[in-house]
């Protein structure tokens, strides 16, 4: 008994002692994205009372039980970890910040935390930008952001890109959104270097883009420029890179032998006018930057130089960009003065797209000069030599931007401040035009022609707003409150002369113009216009209740009036009401690192671009020695386009955080379009005049997903993917079907897009190819079955039912998918883009493509592999309407990040190589595949007809005076002092 008496004490003491034994843990902790330790971490040892937190160094040291296999690292704002003990080896722990909870998101007028937003808003940083030869803001973030489609089709240097935010938001408006940059309302974006930003945040819905009114139906892109740090040294960057662009896509034509077979005539040369006119573009970038601050003080400056050449000869532009700004405290802190300035002037040589159009289809088999110097020119309909184009005239241009902001703000307390903001913006453009004596294009007929077109724009902005904000224990309250004024007002002058004695002035001596020494007035050509002051004052408040970061409601009001409405219609309420709820608290749902619940509506008005159209509008013209002609009636009534938004969307987080994204689904309306219409002359005195009416529904949903995976070790892969899709259907119009969209000359079209109420935007219609007769005549389908076939698609409406639909030209869906890979200091970035459902209409195809006697002596012919055979005939029909799906790698960068830890000299250094337009993957046969969402038109013998281009209820037609694509390699290099 008395042995196991002392066996039992023994083996007691034995496991007492090792029960007792412990264990050292310890490391370092810091911030995961810049490395910064982080003070008074918490650190715990799971399901005991140990804990111990992290020193000024970021430095912990804990005794646990050996028996220890992890431990908890919590600290405010940042995503808790569960990280795993390893024996023996100190830890190195970063943590994630939790951007759910802190990342603050600009909302116009403020900006709430991430965790408060319960409106759509899409929130975007250079990190996330393109790379490589990106020339603007909208090239930075094409395809980035679900819901925002931009195309630039070709990459046209000179012409902005057609830009919708969930689609269409009206058809007489300003279909663009409406850019805020540093709180500057209507900012140009051509006055922003994309250097020089820190931040973008896309207001996307109604209940978001309400506070500004009127101007934020098409949605509001507000944008931050880049700041020093207070108390932080002077930091210098340079960026510079140059980039090589070479033609991605020809229109595939016959050469001379293929020519001369086809029954083309032999002209005693032989040339590829595509190569003729095109070219590898060299562009050159340079960037310095410098910031810095003092305790009270913070400050940037920035100067850029962009040199660009496109693949069309004759097509480039300089440009000189300079930004400053300046963030300074005073009145022991409680005033804040942020004053920013910007200035850019651009040279540029615009060159002549119409040299896209007859480059293809010009005689391969005639000469560019005959023996005598001079240009091979024949007089043909709608063909033109296009070297000649290049070398006998001349078409550039001048723009100059300059803008400025201040903004003061005053803390009165903790809890109330006022904000008054004072902005100004002055834009002067110039394009002039020569065309030589010799140049059958435009300029022979003239004796030479000039031409030359001068407009100024002035803006001003000042707003006032207050801001209250208290914290409660369980409730914070913020409060806005404001008002605004906006004036703008807008001159131009366009002058068009001809009959030079020489053409070596070109348009710098106009003075010497035959047309207006002799009084010639039919060749004279002179149009002025000036605005009335254009004026906006906007009366807005909004509150935003936020219950214990799990529940928040916001509500806004703008109350707005215009001076280019009618005089009983010029004020208008736009209203917004918004809830979010955190799901992941009321359901706990413990899988969920975050589940947010968002719904909003609201209430956003548009204006009509033009000043003056509640007022009658006269013409002078120079005939009969001058008359004066009543143009456009006034219309008193004129009111705003109003869109209402319903937005239902949730944002989520899951494996740690690893997986985060949003959904959102939407229902748009928008009613009372602003267009021009033709009325009785016996009631207006004129046959136009602008009028309300109408109404379209858009309905969408969107997704953005992001996942990082292997983000603890050196290798890291960050997918991200963006789907958008949406319809748009013309509820109500006061117009009987119609159909728009002219397409070419001889082709038997008139109107290739279908409008009509209750039916889808963007439709194509048409005859249906069915086969080629004996005659080379094409043979369409009796749809109708009334025996007769009809196939003039100008024809009446009642005439046209052998038509139907043959495409759509808003694509059923649209991806953005981009990956992004690190390992130790190499960075490698690939981002593919697509687009699904679109159709196009290959203009070249229905011109050029059928082979005729007639045709071939006149125009080179397309060949593709779509041609029937025998076919002599161009008829517009479903044989020229191509689907367009495509997945384009868009951008492809590899970099490397040199360190230089210790330097004095360096503090970064980092180089890339980068391809743009790199492949893409399409059945299409003509030069791009992206979709047309608006119609720019073409010339026909002449100059564009303003009354076709820019339509947007036009789509889909691929246009023979389209840009062609470039593939673009770029080098670079980033410094940092």
């Amino acid at each position: 008994m008395f042995r196991r008496i002392i066996a039992f004490i023994l083996l007691s003491a034995c496991l007492a002692s090792i029960s007792s034994a412990q264990k050292s843990i310890e490391g370092i902790i810091t911030d995961a994205s810049n490395g910064d330790v982080l003070i008074g971490v918490l650190v715990m040892i799971p399901k005991t009372d140990l804990q111990t937190s992290s020193d000024l160094n970021g430095y912990f040291k804990l005794e646990a039980p050996e028996e220890s296999t992890h431990i908890l690292v919590s600290y405010p704002g940042y995503i808790n970890q569960k990280v795993k003990v390893i024996t023996g080896e100190r830890l190195n722990i970063k943590l994630v910040e939790d951007l759910f909870r802190t990342e603050i998101v600009s909302t116009g007028y403020g900006s709430l935390k991430q965790a408060e937003v319960a409106s759509a808003i899409s929130k975007i940083e250079p990190d996330q930008f393109n790379q490589g030869n990106i020339n603007n803001t909208f090239e930075a973030i094409q395809g980035r952001v679900a819901g925002l489609s931009i195309y630039n089709r070709g990459g046209d240097l000179h012409r902005d890109p057609i830009i919708r935010l969930r689609g269409i938001s009206t058809i007489g408006a300003n279909a663009q959104p409406l850019i805020v940059i540093d709180g500057i309302v209507g900012a140009s974006i051509h006055n922003l270097d994309p250097n020089d930003i820190a931040a973008i945040n896309i207001l996307k819905d109604g209940s978001a883009a309400a506070i500004y009114g009127s101007r934020g139906s098409s949605g509001v892109i507000l944008i931050t420029t880049k700041i020093g740090s207070k108390n932080s040294k002077v930091t210098t960057t340079y960026d510079a890179y140059v980039a090589s662009s070479t033609v991605a896509r020809k229109v595939n034509v016959m050469d001379r032998d293929d020519y001369l077979a086809a029954g083309g005539p032999d002209l005693g040369g032989e040339t590829n006018w595509q190569d003729e006119v095109l070219r590898t573009g060299i562009s050159t970038t340079h960037n310095l930057s410098i910031a810095g601050g003092s305790s009270k003080t913070a400050y940037r400056f920035s100067m850029n130089y962009r040199g660009i050449e496109g693949i069309l000869k004759k097509s480039d532009y300089d440009q000189f960009n300079a930004r400053g700004r300046i963030q300074h405290q005073a009145l022991k802190d409680k005033l804040r003065i942020d004053f920013n300035m910007a200035l850019t002037n651009r040279e540029s040589n615009f060159s002549f797209e119409e040299v896209f159009q007859y480059a293809p289809i010009f005689h391969p088999s005639a000469p560019i000069r005959f023996n005598n110097g001079a240009f091979f020119q024949p007089i043909l309909f709608d063909n033109y030599n296009p070297v000649a184009i290049l070398d006998l005239n001349k078409n550039d241009g001048n723009r100059r931007i300059l803008n400025f902001n201040i903004q003061t703000a005053y803390d009165f307390n903790d809890n109330f401040k006022g904000v008054i903001n004072y902005s100004q913006q002055y834009i002067d453009n110039k394009q002039d035009e020569y065309y030589s004596s010799s140049s059958f294009f435009r300029g022979f007929y003239r004796g030479g022609l000039a031409r030359r077109y001068v407009d100024t724009d002035n803006f001003t902005l000042l707003e006032a707003y207050a801001q209250y904000k208290k914290q409660h224990e369980n409730l914070d309250l913020q409060i806005d409150a404001g008002y605004s004024y906006q004036e703008e007002d807008f001159q131009s002058i366009f002058l068009e002369l001809g009959d030079f004695p020489s053409d070596d002035p070109g348009y710098d001596i106009l003075e010497t113009s035959a047309d207006l020494l002799n009084g010639a007035s039919s060749g004279l050509g002179i149009q002025s216009f000036t605005s009335p002051k254009e004026k906006i004052i906007a009366f807005f408040g909004r509150v935003n209740l936020n219950f214990n970061e799990v529940f928040t409601v916001g509500a806004s009001l703008r109350r707005e009036g215009s001076s280019k409405l009618g005089e009983d219609n010029r004020w208008g309420n736009f209203a917004a009401l918004n809830l979010q709820m955190d799901l992941k608290h009321y359901l706990g749902m413990r899988k969920w690192d975050a589940l947010k619940f968002r719904i909003g509506y609201g209430v956003t008005g548009s204006l009509p671009t033009e000043s003056g159209l509640a007022q009658d509008l006269y013409a002078y013209s120079f005939t009969n020695g001058g008359t004066v002609s009543f143009v456009r009636a006034g219309n008193p009534d004129l009111k705003w386009e109003e869109k209402s938004e319903l937005d239902i969307g949730f944002d989520f987080a899951l494996k740690g955080y690893k997986l985060k994204g949003s959904i959102d689904y939407y229902s748009r309306k928008v009613d009372d379009f602003l267009r021009e219409k033709r009325v009785e002359t016996t009631v207006y005195g004129t046959d136009s005049r602008y009028e309300n009416g109408g109404s379209l529904r858009t309905r969408g949903f969107e997704l953005s997903l992001q996942y990082e995976q292997f983000a603890d070790k050196l290798l890291r892969w960050t997918p991200s993917l963006i789907i958008s899709s949406y319809k748009t259907v013309l509820q109500e119009f006061d117009e009987e079907i119609s159909f728009r969209g002219f397409v070419g000359p001889g082709c038997g079209c008139f109107g290739v897009n279908r409008i009509a109420e209750s039916e889808e935007l963007g439709q194509i219609w048409g005859t249906v190819f069915s086969g080629v007769d004996a005659d080379g005549q094409p043979i369409f389908k009796d749809l109708n079955g009334d025996g007769l076939v009809i196939t003039d698609a100008g024809s009446a409406l009642q005439d046209r039912g052998d038509f139907q639909q043959l495409g759509q030209a808003i694509p059923a869906l649209e991806l953005g998918f981009n990956n992004t890979f690190t390992y130790k200091n190499w960075d490698f970035n690939a981002f593919f883009r697509g687009a699904f459902g679109h159709s196009l209409v290959n203009t070249f195809r229905i011109n050029y493509e059928p082979i005729s006697p007639g045709s071939i002596a006149s125009y080179n012919r397309v060949v593709t592999d779509l041609a029937p055979e025998g076919l002599e005939v161009a008829r517009f029909s479903s044989l020229y309407v191509e689907k367009a799906d495509f997945i384009k790698l868009d951008n492809i960068t590899l970099g490397y990040s040199f360190d230089f830890n210790g330097s004095t000299a360096f503090e970064r250094i980092r180089t890339f190589i980068s391809v743009q337009n790199a492949f893409v993957i399409t059945n299409y046969t003509g030069l791009d595949p992206d979709p047309v969402l608006q119609d720019i038109s073409e010339s026909q013998n002449g100059f564009v007809n303003q009354y076709f281009a820019n339509d947007p209820l036009t789509m889909g037609i691929d246009r023979r005076n389209t840009p062609y694509s470039a593939r673009t390699y770029t080098f670079g290099i980033n410094v940092e002092f």
